[in-house]
């Protein structure tokens, strides 16, 4: 082992038992260079967060320009930042009307917080709606609306009370009622193993929350900003919820968060008490700076076309493969699931691509299921040679 690699085993907290452990020395476009010179297409984006691949030239003179004008002054809505309002209304032009205010945080978990507390606010009421294989960030809060009970268990009694309900299940909006203040759902499942549900089911939660008198909140931490061929996720069902929140990309590879909402609702946290929710970084300047960048090579490049375009054509040749080992295959834009029939295989399979530079990852609350999630710039010969080793793979997981 290196001296890096001691120092980051003694004195960087893991989370894992086994950590990856790569040695990154320099990132370019969909590929990472470890400190051996050995390259890896990164798979995953970052787990979403690099959009455009790393090191994108309009993304980095911005973050030089505002560097150079100024990092951190103070961020959450009491000065005017530049960066900061240009990117609010960037993200307002991709919303729906009912979504022009924009509240920035530091993270998706940080994101859905505020969204808890503005709906506990906006309606008087403390309930929850979430649903079974949801992933909302690992706070407290966030954690409570967890799907995967192992996952909540350990920490104790969490904020609530919440509802779990099952995903995708249509006749289950029924039991939203007049103590929920709102719904919380993933309109694509991620790290529940890329599930994509029926139209009917989105739909009958807005119709259900406007029954209820409850909020209806999406959350496109990772589904927002291009990812499933369409700027959020919500657009492939027509709903237009009373929340949207965001992170990983919304940031062009700083660290960002953001909900969009109606005035009415956000507003709540102004007043009795004022200051109902800041934040010390939240909307940094840098940050916002980059992700008002990326956000407009995606919307110049129509990079939402692109992903809804080649992730049909990835799922077209995985599902060609007709590998006993696969069970299925899901994909909505450049976000999709290959589910082995099995979690050791799907950990086996993880193992052989990053072995042959090509990193990739399971799914949270779906261990069984490995997600795709290439930068949305990702290149034809490149994905090309991601197949390539998925082959060779799953060939080596056969044996």
């Amino acid at each position: 082992m290196s001296e890096l690699g001691e120092i980051f085993r003694r004195n960087v907290a893991q989370t894992s038992d086994a950590p990856i452990g790569l040695e990154i020395s320099s990132a370019e476009g969909s590929w990472l260079v470890a400190s051996d010179g050995k390259r890896y297409l990164d798979f995953i984006a970052g787990i979403g967060v690099s959009a455009l691949g790393h090191g994108n030239p309009e993304v980095l003179d911005a973050i030089a320009r505002q560097a150079r004008r100024h990092l951190h002054v103070m961020v959450y809505g009491e000065y005017v930042i530049e960066s900061q309002a240009m990117l609010a209304r960037r993200l307002a032009e991709q919303l729906p009307p009912a979504l022009s205010r924009v509240y920035f945080t530091n993270s998706g978990a940080e994101a859905i917080e505020c969204a808890l507390k503005a709906a506990r606010k906006f309606t008087g009421r403390a309930g929850f709606v979430a649903f079974d294989g949801a992933y909302h960030g690992d706070t407290m809060g966030a954690l409570a609306l967890a799907g995967n009970r192992a996952m909540r268990e350990p920490f104790g009694a969490l904020p609530g009370p919440v509802l779990h309900l099952p995903y995708g299940d249509q006749a289950a909006a029924e039991k939203i009622d007049a103590t929920i203040a709102a719904v919380v759902v993933e309109p694509v499942q991620a790290e529940g193993g890329v599930r994509i549900p029926e139209a009917g089911f989105i739909r009958a939660l807005r119709e259900r929350c406007d029954r209820a008198g409850a909020l209806l909140i999406f959350d496109e931490v990772l589904t927002g900003i291009g990812r499933t061929g369409a700027m959020f996720a919500r657009e492939h069902f027509g709903v237009v919820p009373d929340v949207v929140v965001m992170a990983k990309a919304v940031g062009g590879g700083l660290p960002l968060g953001a909900l969009a909402s109606r005035d009415e609702i956000l507003g709540t946290l102004a007043h009795d008490p004022p200051l109902g929710h800041i934040t010390t970084f939240g909307g940094h300047p840098l940050s916002c700076a980059a992700g008002l960048a990326a956000l407009n090579v995606i919307v110049r490049d129509r990079l939402c076309e692109r992903a809804a375009t080649l992730g049909k054509e990835i799922v077209r040749r995985l599902t060609a493969m007709r590998v006993p080992e696969i069970a299925a295959v899901r994909g909505i834009g450049l976000l999709i699931g290959v589910e082995f029939h099995d979690a050791a295989t799907a950990r086996r399979f993880v193992a052989a691509m990053i072995a042959h530079g090509v990193i990739v990852n399971w799914t949270l609350n779906a261990d069984n299921v490995v997600r795709l999630a290439p930068p949305l710039t990702v290149k034809p010969d490149e994905v090309d040679f991601a197949l390539n080793a998925m082959t060779t793979a799953l060939a080596e997981v056969r044996r």
